[in-house]
């Protein structure tokens, strides 16, 4: 993985993914002491960043194949990237979403054409069920972030971020599987070497904490985190030696910590971030940033969340 290789991604999507505003808030500032940059893929199609990693993968299936369709595994933003990335192309897309899935994403899936499967996420296997499906139709599966397309993809996020303000010093960004961190680490570092990545999980979702500190992939049983879209136990074979050598540490925040960024970033900013997309300012929020920070991309990676659980925050 090399920042070529987001390069051509970023080619590749151009047709389809927009070019997200970065916003700045003079509070967030004071609060923190950081001068922030807020990177806004809860404005992209879909509602999150995943658009960049699966309009790259199913735009890379070569055109024999890719008439079949494609088949993926997600708990809502991968579902919706996939199912617009393949409804572009005139393909069918069948999308494997956990029955406890945010309501709002499984309408959207469906609204774009796809074909919605639930399962259990806490007695069945998502990957087995998607390769049982993909066997049986001959269609394509398009992973949520363990193959070198789907992290290219997601990749151009930073690339992006990178050209609207070169001088950053900092980068903070959730981590699921890994897909967006390792794409955006490779890009930014790929461009300013010096730049410090700071991963952020949710501190009952913490396996790539646990991998970094044990120096191998470590599985967690499937958690309970608000944050729906970084509930995955384990982190990817391809994505975590990436995150090991390019990510400098992994942050962890509580439930109250999303939460009270997720009000933050509502009432003072008027950005609309899921949980999951609220990981990175959480972290940055609490001042759990190592000194040293001063100008620091902050990733907002969706906005998709339920208009009945954001009345409950």
């Amino acid at each position: 993985m090399t920042l070529d290789d987001v390069r051509r991604a970023a080619e590749r999507i151009r047709p389809i993914a927009r070019r997200t505003p970065v916003l700045t808030s003079r509070t967030f500032n004071e609060r923190t002491g950081v001068e922030a940059f807020f990177k806004c893929e809860n404005f992209q199609r879909g509602g999150a960043f995943k658009i960049r990693g699966a309009a790259n993968f199913i735009f890379s299936i070569p055109e024999r194949d890719r008439a079949r369709g494609v088949v993926a595994f997600s708990s809502g933003n991968h579902a919706q990237a996939v199912a617009i990335a393949a409804a572009s192309v005139g393909i069918p897309a069948t999308i494997v979403m956990p029955a406890d899935a945010p309501r709002s994403k499984l309408e959207a899936t469906r609204g774009y054409g796809a074909r919605v499967i639930s399962y259990d996420r806490l007695r069945e296997d998502r990957e087995a069920i998607g390769r049982r499906l993909a066997g049986e139709t001959g269609a394509t599966l398009v992973p949520p972030f363990d193959h070198p397309w789907i992290i290219a993809g997601q990749g151009t996020a930073a690339l992006e971020l990178m050209e609207q303000v070169p001088d950053l010093d900092t980068l903070a960004i959730c981590i699921g599987g890994g897909g967006l961190i390792s794409g955006c680490a490779t890009a930014a570092k790929g461009l300013l070497p010096a730049l410090r990545v700071f991963g952020v999980e949710p501190a009952d979702a913490n396996d790539t904490w646990l991998s970094l500190r044990a120096g191998r992939r470590t599985e967690i049983p499937p958690p309970a985190t608000i944050a729906d879209g970084l509930r995955a136990p384990i982190p990817g074979a391809i994505t975590f030696p990436i995150v090991q050598r390019l990510v400098e540490d992994v942050l962890l925040v509580s439930e109250e910590e999303i939460v009270a960024a997720v009000k933050f970033l509502l009432t003072r900013m008027k950005i609309l971030a899921e949980p999951s997309g609220a990981v990175p300012a959480a972290a940055v929020l609490a001042g759990k940033l190592p000194p040293g920070a001063r100008r620091a991309g902050i990733l907002i990676s969706g906005g998709n969340v339920d208009y009945e659980l954001l009345a409950a925050m």
